[in-house]
């Protein structure tokens, strides 16, 4: 299941020679088993990055992912599409927690 929510997310990695880089973000759709996004810094196939945000709660949420599609977009940015590859059941209940709040604010 994927849908279209704006969710803000931190995106976090490394470059190549090492340096540890962090880059605020929101997506453009969330599914079950990952997320597409726009991001500035330059990423490549494979490349693993940190995913994270809060629950509608506040709880915060950490996430591994795996950098599996890239298209070019808008100003330079890139569209990055990840599968989530650790802890999948953190970003399972992200998912969950976020379509029951946006389906709670629909029913209002």
């Amino acid at each position: 299941m994927r849908m279209a929510l704006r969710l803000p997310i931190v995106v976090s990695g490394r470059t190549d020679d090492g340096a540890a880089w962090s880059e605020p973000t929101e997506t453009d759709d969330i599914s079950t088993t990952g997320t597409l996004f726009h991001l500035n810094q330059p990423v490549a196939p494979g490349e693993h990055l940190y995913l994270r945000s809060h629950r509608p709660d506040g709880v915060p949420v950490e996430v591994k992912a795996q950098v599996v599609r890239i298209a070019p977009a808008v100003y330079g940015t890139a569209r990055v599409g990840v599968t989530i590859t650790e802890p999948k059941e953190n970003w399972l209940r992200l998912f969950v927690s976020w379509v029951a709040d946006d389906q709670t604010e629909d029913d209002k």
